[in-house]
């Protein structure tokens, strides 16, 4: 008997630890799962947050020289486009026309920047009316006070010339209009206070810098 017992208290010893081992298993990869589940140091979803900045926050506020800047530009602009305009069917060099063309191609989005920056800024944006008078864009007597701008009669003798008339006057009038431009960005980049506009400034100044020496020796003047 006392063996019989020996036995069945072996028993259920051998039982109660296969039990408990099996518990403790379970609880060893309740613990493990938890663990792998947890964000590891360094990954919170503050830091995917930060690998997101916006692309607005350096770009600062504007101040009413930005403002300024744009109200003015954007007219001079759009005489530019006008004066490339006529050089398609008027000019005779194919180097004219081709300058013609990649000034406008570089101004009409510029104008279309620089109007969305006054859109929100809550500024006034110049209309059509004031770079062009009827059907001659480009012309207009307060647009012609700021630096470079073209008169209404230069802009009508202009449309009258044809040929190298009209290469040499486009020339001659392209380079005042870019050297009033670049005077207007030099007080943009001196002035402002929005990034973007005095990037825009920098650009204009090294672009029309480099239009003007090119102008210049189409003139044979270099």
């Amino acid at each position: 008997m006392a063996s019989r017992r020996s036995l069945v208290r072996r028993a259920v010893a051998l039982t109660t630890a296969a039990t408990a081992a099996v518990v403790l298993a379970a609880c060893g990869s309740s613990d493990s799962s938890s663990s792998s589940s947890s964000p590891a140091p360094g990954h919170s979803g503050h830091d995917m947050g930060a690998m997101h900045p916006s692309g607005t926050a350096s770009e600062g506020s504007h101040d009413p020289q930005d403002a300024s800047f744009a109200q003015g530009m954007i007219p001079h602009h759009r005489q530019a486009v006008a004066m490339a305009d006529l050089a398609a069917s008027r000019a005779k060099s194919p180097q004219v026309k081709d300058l013609a063309a990649k000034i406008k191609k570089a101004q009409d989005p510029e104008i279309d920047t620089m109007s969305g920056w006054l859109k929100a800024w809550g500024e006034k944006v110049p209309g059509d009316s004031e770079s062009g008078m009827g059907s001659m864009p480009g012309m207009d007597h307060s647009a012609s006070s700021m630096p470079g701008m073209m008169s209404d009669q230069d802009m009508g003798r202009l449309k009258g010339l044809s040929g190298d008339a009209f290469d040499k006057a486009f020339l001659q009038m392209m380079i005042s209009h870019h050297q009033g431009a670049i005077a207007m960005a030099k007080t943009e980049q001196a002035k402002g206070a929005y990034g973007p506009a005095k990037l825009m400034a920098k650009s204009i100044v090294t672009s029309q810098s480099a239009e003007i020496t090119e102008m210049n020796k189409m003139l044979g003047r270099q």
